[in-house]
């Protein structure tokens, strides 16, 4: 049977508390749709730990820029409820627009400062702002939980992380593995954007980011040869343009004078016109742990 769809915040709100009161755990997944197998991980890491399992598909006007694909990003509901079901969810909210903004543009917004501000923040700077206000409004909605988020988007699973702790809102924050491609492109909405030389070249992100971690376990220190590695690779590939790369301590987003024991490799680059983003967490052997 297709799993059910709720289409307003009343019904799923009273939906979910029925629920918690005879005791079960939930686990939320929320999405903007056009779902690929990435989602599906989340969903199964969700059906896995929890009792009942719901995903939303809402594509966020808050999180787009005027300039931004807002009005062209993929959509497929039909295809996205096959999945959802295939996947173990439970039941799907998606609402309108109008049922999530009824009054138009909001006056109220959540900032996480700090973590907002560098990478890309810096290339979409009012992007996270409307990232942490859907998703705090969405955890508000769906009440306490378990919800879960990849790791593609790392630094907006740190900001959810960190807005969470922040404001004692009851949701435990679970990060996700990337799911990729043979290739090694991570799966993104996006790459339906890509032409087949685009998707061939769109392999470079990952390139470099093996090419930044093979650095620091060879045991590289100083963040600038590590990341100038990384857009070399990247400026070799002619249908790429670099937009950042970045060595970062995992917990503060920020670039250190010396690289720690492990590491967050952040890249942002543009194929074509489609712009991808991607990371991996690199650490460095302890050579003194034996002596």
């Amino acid at each position: 049977m297709t799993v059910p769809v709720v289409c307003t915040i009343d019904e799923i709100g009273s939906r979910l508390d029925a629920d918690r009161r005879a005791g079960l755990q939930v686990g939320f997944v929320p999405t903007m749709g056009y779902l690929h197998d990435g989602h599906g991980s989340l969903m199964r890491a969700a059906r896995a730990g929890n009792d009942v399992v719901v995903a939303s598909i809402f594509v966020n006007p808050l999180q787009f820029a005027p300039d931004e694909d807002l009005d062209s990003y993929p959509r497929d509901l039909d295809r996205d409820i096959a999945l959802a079901e295939a996947n173990g969810v439970d039941v799907l909210f998606i609402p309108s627009g109008e049922e999530m903004y009824p009054d138009g543009p909001v006056l109220t917004s959540v900032s996480v400062a700090e973590l907002s501000s560098r990478w890309e923040g810096e290339s979409r700077p009012t992007h996270f702002t409307g990232v942490a206000t859907v998703v705090a409004k969405l955890f508000n909605i769906i009440g306490p939980c378990r919800a879960y988020f990849g790791r593609k988007d790392f630094q907006q699973l740190t900001i959810i992380e960190r807005m969470v702790h922040d404001l004692s809102i009851p949701v435990e924050v679970v990060g996700c593995p990337i799911i990729r491609e043979p290739d090694g492109l991570a799966m993104s909405s996006r790459n339906i954007y890509l032409s087949p030389d685009e998707r061939t070249a769109a392999a470079v992100l990952r390139r470099a980011l093996d090419a930044g971690t093979a650095a620091i376990e060879a045991g590289e220190r100083n963040p600038t040869p590590v990341t100038g590695t990384m857009a070399a690779v990247v400026g070799a590939e002619p249908l790429a343009r670099l937009d950042y790369v970045a060595a970062v301590d995992p917990s503060t987003l920020e670039t250190p004078n010396i690289l720690g024991p492990r590491t967050q490799l952040l890249i942002t680059a543009y194929v074509g016109s489609t712009r991808l983003i991607d990371n991996c967490t690199a650490t460095i052997a302890d050579k003194n742990r034996d002596a």
